[in-house]
């Protein structure tokens, strides 16, 4: 017997007991104890996996992506180790790779660690993990009471990524110039981006957050901004630019709450498909592009790949739709100004003949940010005119209330 099974064992037998007396813990709890007992347990149990572990870290659709990527790798045939229910801090990683560790004779009931991360915690679990591909999806402003400003986190990714192995792939998004520049002095990377003016805005919002060059510190130059600060950008002073994506997306079309489609396109083969995604929104065009970018890295071929983007389905609270009291209830979730535009942009897509009935929760325990300032960052005013009834909810109801008050919509 090794010297971790009988630590697996304790771990599996706390999270039971949590579950037994109904306080749950099933995602964390026992990983946690596990660490306890076994600072390297991660580490250990990670290098059972004969494929080795890729990891996704965003500040916006990690989830999102991360069952786009288990689709598409299911249809691939690669059985999966993946933390599906989210729980992307250490304990939930830990978790994750308890319960599909033997309990004895050292083996897992996998091939591939899948992982989707929390900003904060990837320079430890990277190198816990030790992933043979790291896909970096965006940085926008979210929860600065708990992660600080955008440019704090792209240095501890910096960090990370000068830490990483010669032969791991990062997978970046070549639109996002934080993201873009994590890149500039590696040998394997894989970018992804989209290339389509019909898609771009007509000035860069207010909630834009990355307006200078990470190298130089002089304003970039947009020639196209597609969403926050994404888009086609160069800095007139140091000459650094958004390189030329690997994988595009191209003739992208929206159709409010339902769905989204476009043409995917890998740039060394020149191969394309067209992929009808059923997700909405430009923001879910962005992770399936990501998601699309890490399997091509792993060697997916396109048509597995534009086949599990067709199968995807929505992570829990993430663009779900339920059947409540007869009708389809759409449910989707803003944590910052960034996320929150591109919802609302959404929204506005629906048929205005039809105006929109909205339950709005707002709320700033902890794991959502005590800070809720953003929503006077985030673009309301595209709801003016567009909803029949708005019921406000949550710890912070009132303040949503006042916001899209201020927004135009009728307080009656």
């Amino acid at each position: 017997m090794s010297a971790l099974a009988p630590k697996l064992a304790v771990a599996r037998a706390v999270g039971g007991l949590a579950r037994a007396a109904g306080r749950g813990g099933g995602t964390s709890l026992p990983g946690k104890v596990l660490m306890r007992l076994d600072p390297q347990a991660i580490r250990a149990l990670a290098a059972r996996l004969p494929q080795g572990s890729v990891a996704i870290s965003a500040t916006n659709g990690k989830t999102t992506t991360a069952a786009m990527v288990a689709t598409i790798l299911a249809r691939h045939g690669t059985r999966l180790v993946h933390n599906r229910a989210g729980a992307n801090m250490a304990g939930g990683i830990a978790s994750t790779l308890l319960e599909a560790a033997a309990a004895r004779g050292g083996g897992i009931d996998g091939e591939l660690g899948l992982f989707e991360v929390d900003e904060l915690w990837l320079p430890q679990l990277a190198a816990e993990l030790r992933p043979r591909a790291v896909l970096l999806s965006n940085l926008f402003r979210d929860q600065l009471d708990r992660y600080g400003e955008l440019e704090t986190i792209a240095e501890r990714w910096a960090v990370v990524v000068a830490a990483l192995p010669a032969d791991t792939t990062l997978v970046l998004n070549a639109d996002d110039p934080l993201v873009a520049d994590l890149g500039r002095d590696r040998d394997r990377v894989v970018t992804f981006g989209v290339e389509d003016d019909a898609m771009a805005l007509a000035e860069m919002q207010h909630a834009a957050d990355s307006k200078h060059c990470r190298r130089c510190g002089h304003a970039y130059v947009y020639e196209a901004i597609y969403l926050g600060h994404l888009g086609r950008y160069r800095c007139p002073q140091c000459g650094a630019r958004r390189p030329d994506p690997d994988v595009v997306a191209r003739d992208v079309r929206l159709n409010g709450t339902r769905e989204a489609s476009f043409a995917l396109r890998i740039a060394a083969t020149g191969e394309s498909a067209g992929v009808t995604l059923p997700l909405p929104g430009l923001y879910n065009v962005y992770n399936a592009l990501g998601a699309a970018a890490l399997c091509h890295a792993l060697g997916v071929p396109l048509a597995e790949i534009v086949g599990g983007l067709h199968a995807a389905e929505a992570a829990f609270g993430r663009a779900e739709t339920i059947a409540l009291g007869g009708r389809a209830l759409s449910i989707l979730l803003i944590k910052n100004p960034a996320g929150a535009n591109e919802v609302l942009r959404t929204l506005a897509l629906e048929d205005p003949a039809r105006p929109l009935d909205l339950l709005a929760v707002l709320n700033d325990n902890t794991a959502d940010g005590r800070d809720v300032s953003w929503v006077w960052d985030a673009d309301f005013e595209l709801l003016a005119g567009r909803v029949r009834r708005v019921t406000c909810a949550g710890t912070r109801a009132g303040e949503l209330a006042v916001r899209l008050k201020y927004a135009g919509v009728d307080p009656q």
